[in-house]
């Protein structure tokens, strides 16, 4: 029996997603002297086109070969020692991971706990930072999207409260998920450290990780922070003025960011961000047509880029992903942590045209038949309704 299967993978995990040709075409070259003059222009022009996604004009841009998880790790060793203490709130596996990672480097870390059912709270936030009289809490660490939920923290709510509670704690947040999906304002919403991947809404393989370093943020590293080589943000300061790296860069990888960028730019960052509200919105109708339940219960804290859905009690979410890639080829997020084997996740971030997109919610609907999870018909027909006669 052959083992060939007509058609191409439908990749629909919320990172790494789907590469759009116009990417893999720009990979597709041979690398460049790092050194050299043509790849200083590169440099200098990625940071440029960085900074416009982020929206920010003054931050230091960084660019590390690694994934997000090592953005993470130059946040906390850049910014903080041993002993410090900081404060986050566990609103999904990916912020109980960066939990984690501080606590093995010897951070102090104080928990807001939550039912991973929707974003962190400003005002439990606030009234944390209002006790701590003695400004022991160094950073508020926040994830924006946190793609194991599809729950979203209002990261200007969160600064307002910082700044209502007069704390001088820094905030750094966790954009990996939501760069280049939603709406994010490094400047405007007074963040000190943002931190992203290559993978999800930037369209990339996996493989960079991004940080944007406000002044603030920049003269607490050069103050103190712990011992670091690799991840050291001082030789960043220089590389956004020269455009070269103070190591050997993923130079291939580069070339895609530069014609991912590119493409972000000519869609237009608020269309691109109405895009990913509208595969979003049809996906909760079809979810609520199957009569299945999202994962966030908070509609305010919908995601953009990712919808994780529950699965009926006594149905393993696991079972339904198996069916659906070994019958329909389509490849589907797990649950993780807390919701693992409990959820299933859509991911509809970065380069998804509508058909494709309707494809995804057909596998899905299929799937659901196939696994015997009792569903109602109809979710697929209720998000085309939608997607027919939304702008755009």
């Amino acid at each position: 029996m052959s083992n060939f299967v007509s058609g191409r993978h439908f990749l629909q995990t919320p990172g790494p997603t789907n590469l759009p040709d116009r990417v893999l075409r720009a990979m597709d070259r041979n690398a460049i002297n790092h050194r050299g003059p043509e790849f200083g222009a590169l440099g200098r022009e990625l940071v440029a086109k960085l900074r416009t996604v982020f929206q920010t004009k003054m931050a230091i841009v960084g660019i590390f070969p690694a994934s997000g998880t090592g953005a993470w790790e130059s946040a906390l060793t850049n910014a903080l020692v041993p002993g410090d203490r900081i404060l986050i709130s566990r609103t999904g596996q990916f912020s109980h991971l960066w939990e984690q990672m501080a606590t093995r480097l010897g951070v102090d870390v104080v928990s807001l706990e939550t039912d991973w059912r929707r974003g962190a709270d400003p005002v439990a936030i606030g009234q944390v930072l209002e006790q701590d009289r003695e400004h022991k809490i160094k950073a508020v660490c926040a994830v924006h999207s946190e793609t194991s939920t599809s729950c979203m923290t209002d990261i200007a709510a969160v600064r307002q409260a910082m700044n209502r509670a007069k704390h001088p704690a820094l905030l750094m947040v966790d954009a990996i998920s939501s760069l280049g999906c939603a709406d994010y304002r490094h400047d405007e919403w007074d963040v000190d450290v943002t931190i992203a991947g290559s993978q999800k809404g930037l369209m990339v393989p996996p493989g960079l990780s991004f940080t944007a370093i406000s002044d603030k943020a920049l003269a607490v590293a050069r103050a103190g922070g712990q011992r670091r080589s690799y991840w050291d943000w001082e030789p960043l300061v220089a590389s956004n003025k020269t455009g070269f790296f103070p190591y050997t860069p993923a130079i291939n990888l580069l070339f895609a960011l530069n014609e991912a960028l590119d493409m972000l730019a000519e869609e237009g960052l608020p269309t691109v961000f109405a895009r990913h509200n509208r595969y979003a919105q049809a996906t909760r109708l079809a979810a609520v047509a199957w009569g299945l339940e999202l994962q966030c219960a908070d509609p305010a804290a919908y995601a953009p880029g990712v919808t994780a859905i529950r699965t009926p009690d006594g149905h393993s979410a696991d079972n339904l992903r198996n069916v659906i890639l070994e019958k329909f080829n389509m490849s589907l997020g797990n649950g993780l942590g807390r919701v693992e084997d409990r959820v299933f996740r859509i991911g509809h971030m970065g380069d998804l045209g509508v058909l494709s997109f309707t494809g995804t919610l057909t596998g899905v609907e299929m799937g659901l038949r196939a696994a015997g999870i009792p569903h109602k018909e109809g979710g697929v027909q209720a998000a085309m309704n939608y997607l027919a006669t939304a702008n755009g």
